[in-house]
């Protein structure tokens, strides 16, 4: 039995500032630069979710393409468009980076994609970043993200 994987590609806009209070102001703006600026700073995000389904003799997947859109529009771009991330509340104790960020998309998903299906979660911030996360324990594996 194959294995067979789509890609669907989502946009949005959003800001933040990265800034932690476990450090210093100078510390701060050691680590995250311009990026610290008080005022925050935007980014034109794109999204990356591939879902997977077992294929048998050409079966369709599981999850339809309208399905995954439909999930994707009203639990991530609705939540995330033209907002401030560090004003979300999944970012209450996490830092606003693209690490923590691909973590959070990822626990949304897999809490209404059906399971074992979410394969992996992509985020291109700037044209140099780009995050990706898997993984089956989302919650879990939270614990030991960037935290800063």
């Amino acid at each position: 039995m194959g294995s067979m994987h789509i890609t669907r590609r989502y946009r949005f806009c959003a800001a933040h500032r990265l800034h932690t209070p476990q450090l210093s102001d100078e510390d701060n703006w050691t680590v995250f630069g311009k990026c610290n600026n008080p005022n925050g700073h935007g980014h034109n995000y794109v999204v990356f979710v591939t879902v997977a389904s077992q294929a048998e003799g050409g079966a369709h997947p599981w999850l339809s393409i309208e399905d995954l859109d439909r999930i994707v529009a009203e639990r991530i771009v609705a939540r995330f468009d033209h907002q401030d991330l560090n004003r979300d509340p999944g970012f209450a104790s996490q830092t606003t980076t693209g690490e923590n960020l691909v973590v959070l998309m990822w626990e949304i998903l897999a809490g209404v994609i059906p399971q074992g299906q979410l394969q992996k979660v992509g985020v291109i911030e700037t044209r140099d970043n780009y995050f990706e996360y898997s993984g089956s324990s989302p919650a879990a594996e939270r614990t030991g993200s960037a935290s800063y």
